[in-house]
């Protein structure tokens, strides 16, 4: 493979990943959501909660661009059903988070002794983060990666590895400074802006869970 040939295939692995789960992803959308999760949280303790949700979903979307199919066969699971069960958890979350109470002042909370810090996986990586939307999608893109062998697949694997880790350096900086957004909103416009983020999760998870059935009742005629 020519030097100019490995820097497009590099380049188009690269755009492939980032651009396909990037809106899937949307750390920036998620961000308020992250920050009302961890309300509780000192500022230290949400960055870094923020740089394992980083660091978890560069591990669940890379296990799944790269393995993901060949566990699934293993299972006998097939995508649709992994995308109606994720929709009903990611469609339960934004429900919850819809009608949730107002949050006291989160500086005060974070030094109370009830003070509690939501595990880095569950729910602040998956589902909130890499849901099955994500995943699934992640899968696909690995089956329709080109398969070449050799050396040749090696600006292929690179793109596809350095797209996952820009997707995982941004949900670092969408998290890290979600604080930052909501603090330039003002309360009224952070609880405005988690309820819109709320609402557009609880419809993300039907619009899963109605593809999965479509692509169910497809296999089924």
């Amino acid at each position: 493979m020519r030097p100019s040939a490995e820097i497009q295939a590099l380049t188009n692995s690269f755009l492939l990943i980032y651009a396909g789960l990037f809106p899937i992803i949307n750390p920036v959308g998620n961000a308020p959501i992250f920050l009302e999760l961890t309300q509780f949280c000192t500022r230290e303790q949400r960055n870094d909660q923020s740089r394992r949700v980083a660091v978890n979903s560069f591990l669940l979307l890379l296990g799944s661009l790269f393995i993901g199919s060949h566990v699934l066969g293993v299972f006998g699971i097939s995508l649709p059903v992994v995308r109606i069960g994720g929709g009903v958890v990611v469609t339960a979350l934004g429900w919850r988070l819809l009608n949730s109470e107002p949050s006291p002042d989160r500086d005060e909370a974070a030094k109370g002794p009830g003070a509690t810090i939501p595990d880095a996986f569950y729910p602040l990586t998956m589902p909130l983060t890499v849901g099955p939307g994500s995943m699934s999608v992640a899968i696909t893109l690995g089956v329709q990666r080109p398969r070449v062998a050799g050396l040749e697949a090696l600006p292929v694997l690179g793109g596809a590895i350095a797209g996952l880790l820009a997707l995982a350096a941004t949900i670092y900086l969408a998290y890290r400074f979600a604080q930052n957004l909501t603090s330039v909103l003002g309360r009224t416009g952070a609880n405005v802006l988690l309820r819109l983020s709320a609402f557009i999760l609880l419809c993300i998870g039907i619009q899963v869970i109605w593809d999965g059935w479509r692509q169910l009742t497809a296999l089924g005629r």
